[in-house]
């Protein structure tokens, strides 16, 4: 590993070992050195967190293939979203963090005491140039540049990292065989995530004028006709049920008064609940219709397009490789949950396509792998896993689907209820995991993944009750699992791609969305498609278990189908 930190203007690079040379300067000489290093030797960097070291490099247009992400590691280890450099310290040393030292409040106390604590065999102060503490913790102002302001501190922080890295590959071994590999493809995510913030989404901002019109109406010039449109709208909705014009649609208890007042009772307002009532009465199929209009025009109107996509064209927002539960990719700014009605303007740029996969059926392939269940493992050489299961538990293919979704959400009600019963005689192998995943759940204990993530179900936000806990945790040790899955394959595709100068620009759920040059776009497809089986074999250790990805070419993401 070869340590990167960035602070403020100034950063290092290196040591490789304790005592060895480094280089230490502003930041123009170190981003040279680690573009000189990157493409001669490709080390790994052991950054603090990509967001902040690999952000100036990507912004130099360096692309690093291999780093070691201490943030990233650390909620590997240890769980949840809470992973800055002190606290992933003290975590690796077996340090209380509550005792972790505050940074100076800028009053006469901290001025006294900012010297450190007394040496207990010397009776001096700490080295006032050292990243750690004689009471074993980091300086809590390592990563301020006013103290990493000399080569002297720069380097003494470099081979704190060193330290801490080791002591997280140690941990990582601890816990599981398979843990140091996730941990590498976890950093490499978070380089991902620094090159997807950088380069942003391809939009058709013509398109997305148009779509976000059909919805919202045209641009308003004032606010007052902003509200002129609103209430036209809303007027769509409410000449079905005259005398009830003053309802507020966006109020749900009026709402749910307006749909009794036609006959319609039920104990929420969400889609899922009025959707059976779609086609007996107008009103409830025109609610549904605002509803979609609704979102587009007051989250993803024309004030989103004006501050998210830039003067290039590109859609921007914040990524992250972890959501801090389960592990799973996230990002902000529409990025991960972009409304169907503006897929139309993601679109390619001109002389390029996008090459889609999308992983098929990727969780009860990857409840095989987990469970090492080989009866279910054996259904997974099918394109159609849902097939076999069907034809072993004697049902018809809806009713398997559903069994085996219902599986893994913890659902026991209604047909799947009873498909669940043919599921624990068939697959009791996979079925006895989930079965324990409820019970650690319920009982408040933490999981790991398949690749050793912790999830920490006493601090889940599964609401108060144990059975929903339990649920979370069931479903969570699948879903945790195939997120480390998908990014293995996204640090595969990412390398795969760049010599055809192609680059993902959405990583989303477990669908991946390329962008290439249309003259390389089969090579690209290809290349996708070898990977998956390459990280796949990798990630389970054996070649029992078959995922599969349904991959096009298309000039706009709306052209994929559903």
């Amino acid at each position: 590993m070869l340590p990167l930190v960035v602070v403020g203007g100034r950063g290092v690079v290196g040591p490789r070992a304790p005592g060895e040379p480094c280089v230490v300067g502003d930041l123009p000489e170190v981003l040279e050195r680690a573009r000189a290093l990157e493409t001669s030797q490709h080390p790994r960097w052991l950054v603090p967190a990509a967001a902040s070291s690999l952000t100036p490099l990507v912004t130099a247009d360096i692309r690093v293939q291999r780093c070691w992400d201490v943030a990233e590691v650390h909620r590997l280890i240890h769980g949840g979203w809470a992973a800055d450099l002190h606290l992933a310290w003290a975590s690796a040393y077996g340090l209380d963090p509550a005792g972790a030292p505050q940074p100076a409040r800028d009053d006469l106390f901290d001025l006294l005491v900012d010297a450190g604590p007394v040496e207990p065999a010397t009776g001096h102060r700490s080295d006032p140039d050292a990243a750690v503490r004689p009471d074993g913790y980091l300086r809590p102002d390592v990563l301020d540049p006013a103290w990493a302001a000399t080569p002297e501190r720069l380097r003494s922080l470099a081979e704190a990292l060193l330290r801490l890295a080791a002591r997280q590959a140690d941990q990582l071994a601890a816990i599981g065989p398979r843990s140091l590999a996730a941990a590498y493809s976890e950093s490499a995510a978070a380089a991902l995530c620094v090159e997807l913030e950088h380069d942003g989404l391809p939009v058709d901002r013509v398109v997305a004028e148009r779509q976000i019109s059909a919805a919202a109406g045209p641009r308003p010039r004032d606010e007052a006709e902003a509200a002129a449109t609103r209430r036209a709208r809303d007027a769509v909705v409410l000449a079905h049920a005259p005398g009830r014009e003053r309802t507020d649609l966006r109020n749900p208890l009026q709402v749910r008064d307006l749909l009794a007042a036609v006959g319609v009772t039920v104990p929420s307002t969400r889609k899922g609940y009025l959707e059976p009532y779609r086609s007996s009465t107008p009103l409830v199929a025109a609610l549904l219709e605002w509803r979609k209009d609704e979102r587009v025009a007051t989250t993803y109107g024309y004030r989103w397009l004006d501050e998210h996509v830039g003067p290039d064209d590109r859609l921007r927002g914040c990524w992250s490789a972890c959501d801090g539960a389960a592990g799973r990719m996230t990002a902000q700014n529409g990025l991960h949950n972009l409304p169907a009605p503006l897929r139309p303007a993601v679109a390619a740029d001109p002389g390029w396509v996008f090459v889609r996969a999308d992983l098929g059926q990727i969780e009860p392939r990857v409840l095989a792998v987990v469970s090492g269940d080989r009866v279910l493992a054996e259904a997974t050489t099918s394109d159609d896993l849902y097939a076999p299961v069907a034809a072993r538990l004697g049902v018809e293919r809806p009713v398997a689907k559903v069994a085996v979704l219902a599986a893994m959400y913890g659902q026991r009600s209604g047909a799947a209820g009873r498909a669940l019963d043919g599921l624990e005689r068939a697959y009791p192998v996979a079925m006895r995991l989930l079965d324990d995943a409820y019970a650690s759940g319920a009982a408040r204990q933490p999981l790991r993944t398949y690749g050793g993530r912790r999830i920490n179900l006493d601090a889940m936000a599964a609401g108060g009750d144990d059975g929903a806990r339990g649920r979370f945790a069931r479903n969570a040790i699948i879903q945790g699992s195939a997120a480390e899955l998908f990014k293995a394959w996204a640090a595969t595709v990412r390398h795969a791609v760049g010599p055809l100068g192609a680059q993902i620009v959405l990583c989303l759920h477990d669908e991946l969305l390329v962008h290439a040059p249309r003259d390389r776009a089969e090579e690209v497809a290809a290349a996708m498609g070898r990977t998956l089986d390459d990280s796949a074999r990798r990630w389970c250790g054996t070649d029992r278990v078959r995922f599969v990805a349904d991959t096009s070419v298309i000039a706009r993401w709306s052209d994929a189908k559903a």
